[in-house]
């Protein structure tokens, strides 16, 4: 799908994040010299086309004070994984959630939920947590934690 100039002008506005202010929008269609009500817009059209998949918040969690950051891995009964992944993404500490299909008996895991603390041990209660949420539907779980800061970038143009 061929991108406009003014396409490609908003996706240059953007690729290092969006403007840390209360309406970005405005921000942005005020560098670009356009509403921000348009800049809006056609950010929507281009998730709607495939051009862009999704538009949130990256915190840094370090920044932050949570250094102990672990992707909790559950092996759920397929039957209820939805369901209850959707009571775990509302727990506090859970910044995302979802389903993975499972890859044999060497990672039977369907179920991921990143978790943040200041310390292992917080993390370790909020794993707690989710055990006891998902009760006898769960039969195994883990807990992989960062060693290393990963650098998030967004859309970007080739040159």
């Amino acid at each position: 799908m061929p991108l406009t100039e003014f396409d490609r002008e908003l996706i240059a506005a953007t690729q290092g994040g969006l403007p840390l202010v209360s309406r970005p929008y405005e921000a942005l269609g005020a560098m670009l010299g356009v509403p921000g009500e348009t800049v809006r817009q056609r950010l929507a059209a281009m998730q709607a086309e495939g051009l862009v998949r999704r538009i949130g918040a990256v915190p840094n969690h370090y920044r932050l004070g949570f250094t102990a950051n672990g992707m909790s891995v559950w092996d759920v009964d397929d039957a209820q994984v939805d369901a209850l992944g959707e009571q775990v993404a509302t727990l506090e500490g859970v910044s995302h959630c979802y389903r993975r299909p499972r890859h044999g008996s060497a990672w039977p895991y369907n179920l991921f939920a990143m978790l943040h603390g200041r310390h292992r041990a917080e993390v370790q209660q909020q794993a707690d947590r989710i055990a006891t949420l998902l009760g006898p539907a769960c039969r195994a779980h883990d807990i992989l934690y960062s060693s290393a800061i990963l650098k998030k970038t967004g859309l970007r143009l080739k040159d």
